[in-house]
């Protein structure tokens, strides 16, 4: 089944999550290469593309897991969990519809 992760980042953490990035971005790739990735990205804190030293609001992350736990554990397991980034993280069963 799908889940939706999504992260909110706690403030004042843009540096943190500029280090953790590496590693965070490994785990999606791994997803990505087993097929269970549909999409991922970052929500920037201002109307931009780029949003500089404003930041980022959180993440969206919607992959494909065995169970609601499994989908948990992976999120609990986020480097931007460990690194203080996200200040919370929900994770919610998914149905694509479209397109």
């Amino acid at each position: 089944m799908w889940y939706a992760i999504a992260g909110y980042d706690a403030p004042d953490t843009l540096d943190r999550r500029l280090a953790a990035r590496p590693e965070h971005l490994a785990r999606l790739n791994a997803l990505r290469d087993a097929g269970r990735l549909l999409l991922a990205g970052p929500c920037p804190a201002i109307d931009a593309e780029d949003p500089g030293p404003a930041g980022y609001t959180g993440s969206l992350v919607v992959a494909e897991f065995a169970s609601l736990e499994d989908a948990r554990a992976w999120a609990e397991a986020d480097p931007y969990l460990a690194a203080g980034v996200y200040a919370r993280v929900e994770v919610r069963p998914f149905r694509p519809v479209l397109p």
